[in-house]
């Protein structure tokens, strides 16, 4: 660890008024993707790594940067999360902060070499999770029988990759609430932003303790995005669905084919 952040340190200079901008705008659109459909991530990492910043911290600073939004909109849901069982909402927030954990730890422990192989299938993984979202919460729903409702093992297995990697998380938990068996969307969409927060903020907690965090770009990106964040609304209203899950499926398949082309032909 303490190799990667001298590593880090090496590499980093003062950024350049190019850069800040470009990362505030990146972190300004994330804000406003996030409130309208989410895909927030596809903005933020790509743009941290184009500054110069290793994939391993810009993951780990990408978190910090969308973190406000995971909590304003669990508070917006209070309500429908304080409906869930208490015994029930404690639980499964155990086994979010236990997932986020080990998801965290285990990026702490890749090689940027290895993350950045990983990255390029990662955010396609995230693409089409997004773009297909819809008819994956209705697969799930009709299987939702099958499965056990409010299973430990589900709830793990997608909190250990949110604490991997942030991309896609919200689908991906909404699809686990419907393989449950949930049916209320305000309730899911509630418990989908409560449990992206606590596995979130375990990971910022774990990454700041790790000293992987570029925070001059993630506080200054966390700003920007929560900005977004209210600007989502009204352009929410403005722009079609069909329209803003474009422009997120192709930022998403664009920054896969980019990575792609870095890993694989690029070097």
């Amino acid at each position: 660890m303490a190799e990667r952040q001298q590593h880090f340190k090496s590499h980093r200079t003062d950024m350049t008024l190019f850069e800040i901008l470009l990362l505030l705008s990146a972190a300004f659109g994330a804000g406003v993707l996030n409130t309208i459909a989410g895909g927030g991530t596809f903005l933020t990492f790509p743009a941290l790594v184009f500054v110069g910043i290793p994939p391993v911290v810009a993951n780990a600073t990408s978190t910090v940067a969308v973190l406000p939004g995971y909590l304003g909109g669990a508070l917006g849901f209070r309500k429908e999360v304080m409906e869930f069982d208490r015994k029930q909402l404690i639980r499964l927030i155990v086994i979010g902060l236990l997932g986020g954990a080990v998801g965290s730890v285990l990026l702490l422990i890749s090689s940027d070499r290895a993350f950045s192989a990983l990255v390029p299938f990662l955010l396609l993984i995230a693409t089409f999770v997004f773009l297909f979202g819809a008819q994956i919460r209705a697969w799930a729903a009709r299987r939702s029988q099958s499965v056990t409702p409010f299973g430990a093992f589900g709830m793990f297995a997608v909190s250990t990759y949110g604490g991997y990697f942030n991309g896609g998380l919200g689908i991906i938990l909404l699809a686990l609430f419907s393989l449950w068996g949930m049916t209320n969307i305000y309730q899911m969409n509630g418990l989908k932003t409560a449990m992206s927060f606590i596995l979130s903020a375990i990971s910022v907690a774990i990454f700041a303790g790790a000293g992987i965090i570029e925070w001059k770009a993630g506080l200054m990106m966390m700003v920007a995005s929560t900005a977004g964040g209210y600007a989502g609304a009204p352009i929410s209203k403005a722009l079609p669905m069909p329209v803003v899950r474009g422009i997120v499926a192709t930022v998403g398949f664009a920054m896969s084919g980019v990575f792609f082309w870095r890993v694989f032909v690029g070097g």
